[in-house]
């Protein structure tokens, strides 16, 4: 897997451990009310509604709250009114940053944001100055607890996924991002609940990125991801093992 893959897995695995799961849970149940405040508040009408709802529950978000965040749309509540933003930048090194936010205040999220980035060697841009390095696609990701690598990644295949990727944290499934719904019902068929699912950015060329520079850009990443505001952040980035396990300890 390409740095990003590897960050986010450690990201993850560390979130499971300490109080970090409720921030994930509000980012979580934000993204179902924003994609069903967006189309129609049914899932089998809706298909970014349906992706929320899989990525809530892949991380035991309990289905009272995905429930109630629902009936809030379709009984007219307009209380929670959030605005999806993308920022664009740079991180150490020339890596591209991409963090996609949903907030209730626009100023105070550009201000944190930018902030975020100044204070971790980076530059907030311009819109479309790295977007366009990046691909969108659904992610699902896996503990090779469930099965080996070879039964995992033949289901995959036959599931409907493009993309297949293996290391030390896990499995990490690609698929296009309208059948991530689908992808993940069939493995989970198979295998159980994954860890997580949910659309995602890809890069299409990845920077290999020295342990100086690797190590003030971990710490921006992991500053954009605990911002109340911040729902995913991509990167461009790549990162020797070494290095990897050096800054992960």
């Amino acid at each position: 897997m390409a740095g990003h893959s590897k960050w986010a897995n450690i990201q993850h695995r560390k979130s499971r451990q300490d109080a970090k799961r409720s921030k994930l849970f509000a980012k979580l149940i934000r993204e179902v009310i924003v994609a069903a405040r967006q189309g129609q508040p049914d899932p089998e009408h809706n298909a970014r509604l349906r992706s929320a709802i899989a990525a809530a529950r892949a991380q035991s978000v309990p289905n009272d709250n995905i429930e109630r965040a629902i009936k809030k749309i379709v009984g007219g509540d307009d209380s929670e009114k959030y605005e999806e933003i993308r920022y664009e930048g740079y991180g150490p090194g020339g890596v591209a940053v991409l963090v996609d936010a949903v907030t209730d205040n626009r100023n105070r999220t550009a201000a944190e944001i930018r902030s975020i980035f100044s204070k971790h060697a980076g530059n907030l841009g311009e819109n479309g100055c790295v977007a366009f390095m990046f691909n969108r696609v659904g992610v699902i990701r896996y503990s090779l607890d469930v099965a080996g690598e070879e039964e995992i990644f033949d289901a995959a295949l036959q599931a409907g996924a493009t993309d297949c990727d293996f290391d030390i944290d896990g499995c990490e499934i690609v698929c296009e991002p309208d059948q991530l719904t689908v992808v993940a019902e069939v493995l989970e068929k198979s295998f159980g609940m994954p860890e997580s699912a949910s659309l995602s950015w890809r890069a299409e060329n990845t920077i290999n990125v020295d342990e100086n520079s690797a190590d003030t850009l971990f710490k921006l990443l992991s500053a954009l991801d605990d911002c109340d505001d911040v729902q995913q952040v991509s990167a461009n980035f790549d990162v020797s093992d070494d290095i990897l396990s050096k800054l992960s300890n």
